[in-house]
């Protein structure tokens, strides 16, 4: 029962004055952890499967080819000049996906 009376005082259950502050924790995690843990996990997925020959761009907006792999290390072959570029693997934007017509 939620509420008893008792000498002319009504007494709220415990639990019940704690379920708004844990159903604002379950919305929480629903709404915001969830899916950034889900964005997160994306991407260290596409980051573990990059690949030399890859397009990618990186988070300062330069496009470029992976001409080298190393550990945490990515070379970018970049412009019609062939400039190569070193990046940490963890500034890798993207991986852009060019179909051939």
């Amino acid at each position: 029962m939620l509420l008893t009376a008792g000498a002319g005082q009504l007494e709220v259950n415990p639990l019940m004055s704690f379920l708004p502050i844990i159903l604002l924790v379950v919305v929480f995690y629903f709404m915001i952890i969830r899916p950034q843990r889900k964005k997160e996990k994306e991407n260290r997925e596409m980051l573990a499967s990059l690949a030399v020959g890859d397009n990618v761009t990186t988070i300062g907006g330069i496009c470029g080819k992976i001409t080298s792999l190393r550990e945490d290390i990515v070379i970018l072959e970049v412009g019609t000049d062939k400039v190569k570029l070193v990046f940490e693997r963890w500034a890798i934007r993207s991986v852009d996906k060019i179909t051939a017509d």
